[in-house]
């Protein structure tokens, strides 16, 4: 039955499909990063004390790490989506 066949395995599309929320989900956390570390350079801004400084150091030290593991895993996945969807019909 087309039902059964259709529910025991993972399609072109449906695959597509979750990595189309895979990579929205992993470009989320990289805009909520940014903004992380615009928030504690505005507040080291208007604060203007070491102790701010400090934070936003610290802040952009970690935060750039992550971003750079991020799109090392964002990138490719980005290209395969694009690619996928020019290839695959009705993606």
């Amino acid at each position: 039955m087309a039902t059964e066949r259709s529910n025991s395995r993972l399609t072109a599309v449906s695959l597509l499909g979750y990595l189309r929320i895979l990579v929205y989900t992993l470009a989320t956390l990289l805009a909520l990063s940014l903004l992380v570390v615009g928030t504690i350079g505005l507040i080291a801004e208007l604060k203007g004390s070491w102790h701010w400084q400090i934070h936003l150091e610290s802040t952009i030290s970690y935060i750039g790490l992550f971003v750079s593991r991020l799109l090392v895993a964002l990138v490719p996945l980005y290209v395969v989506l694009v690619v996928g969807r020019r290839v695959i019909p009705d993606a």
